[in-house]
């Protein structure tokens, strides 16, 4: 591996090159082996060469953890199956009867696991509007361990202030974890503001080829991060070579695609805005955005990621429909652009009046932009909205 120390004075670009990476030492290798094994050989009883057992230890997915822990500016890193799986290792940190304040916008999955998984178990969830420090500073007792927000949010692309937020839990004296899947360690750093766990969905942007599913979550803390090892360990929810190799492939053209995709969908929100088809747009780069400035202070762009309201829902489907470039499906974060409709697929599992409480409405479409072309793209959304009539 890089030394570490010499890693820490390469740019974002070089790191996410070469971080974690070394070439092959028996054959030259540029990229990192697949290191395709369920176990290893053992020299004598309790004598080998750090690696026992697949589970526990695995190079290539060494290589991928300690690459995302260096973009994220940290020393630790800790990979899982999927993004869901590296929410439940954190979470499953906590006991019976400890309390986690959430914000009330997340992942459709994420709201799922906590309030028909973990609630069975004692956890208790309380959910605010994370926009609001006063309100995330009333919802904390102390009881609560935990403070849990995604930022910008999923799917209405809804803001956090991280600084915030890390000054409210280290007076509570909880963890703060921040799922930064939707900026990347490219645009947003979490850690710089007090973030104590950082988790990805590698599956998203990080990878950015819609060709795995994965998870990771990243420590600056030595003994949370061997607790969370334990956990990967213990529980076995962990990526298979292949995923995690397919993971670093991408990382190393991340700062390529973000740029790409940014300023693709800074464009098409700007377009998107200025319809009159269009009753609302959420993209916290376009100028009127009521968080712009809170954007610009804690990232270092807006992302690929828009929201939008029509008409109603059943514009709303007519809309998808009429998409060509942009593809109907799950997930986000691809070199292909996406379009998806919240309430019936990201978060179907969120009951439907707790939707509209939160603001998901049946008229919301979320697009993933993708780096095609962005006059096919501009393209694309004009001729759907036109199709509306």
């Amino acid at each position: 591996m890089a030394d570490r120390e010499k890693e820490s004075g390469w740019g974002f670009a070089t790191r996410a090159i070469h971080a974690g990476q070394e070439p092959d030492p028996v054959t030259g290798a540029v990229m990192p082996p697949i290191y395709q094994t369920s176990t290893y050989v053992q020299s004598a009883v309790g004598e080998h060469k750090g690696y026992e057992y697949a589970r526990t230890h695995n190079k290539t997915r060494a290589a991928l953890e300690a690459c995302v822990a260096s973009l994220e500016g940290v020393d630790h890193g800790i990979a899982f199956a999927s993004g869901t799986a590296a929410i439940h290792a954190i979470l499953t940190l906590l006991q019976a009867g400890d309390e986690i304040v959430a914000g009330e916008n997340l992942y459709g999955g994420t709201h799922r696991l906590f309030e028909q998984v973990l609630s069975r178990f004692g956890l208790v969830f309380r959910y605010v509007d994370a926009r609001d420090e006063a309100a995330v500073a009333a919802a904390m007792s102390p009881t609560t361990k935990m403070l849990y927000v995604e930022t910008p949010s999923n799917p209405l692309m809804r803001l956090t202030d991280l600084s915030a937020m890390g000054r409210l839990a280290k007076r509570a004296g909880c963890l703060f974890v921040v799922d930064n899947t939707f900026m990347t360690p490219y645009l947003q750093q979490p850690f710089e503001h007090g973030a104590d766990l950082v988790v990805h969905s590698t599956t998203k942007f990080l990878n950015g080829h819609s060709d795995m599913v994965g998870g990771i979550v990243l420590a600056r803390d030595a003994e949370l991060a061997g607790r969370l090892r334990f956990l990967q360990n213990s529980v076995g929810a962990v990526p298979g070579p292949l995923d995690c190799w397919l993971a670093l492939r991408g990382l190393k053209t991340l700062p390529l695609r973000m740029d790409r995709t940014e300023a693709t969908a800074r464009r098409l929100a700007a377009l998107l805005a200025s319809h009159p088809r269009v009753a609302a747009v959420h993209y916290p780069g376009l100028p009127d955005h009521p968080q712009r400035d809170l954007a610009e202070r804690q990232m270092r762009g807006f992302g690929g990621i828009i929201s939008l309201e029509l008409a109603d829902g059943a514009v709303a489907r007519r809309f998808l429909k009429a998409l060509e470039v942009f593809q109907l499906a799950e997930s986000l974060g691809g070199v292909e652009s996406l379009c998806s409709h919240p309430g019936e697929m990201t978060h179907a599992a969120v009951p439907a009046a707790e939707r509209e409480r939160m603001g998901l409405p049946d008229r919301l479409v979320r697009l993933s932009v993708g780096i095609e072309d962005a006059n096919d793209l501009e393209t694309d959304l004009e001729q759907a909205l036109a199709s509306l009539g």
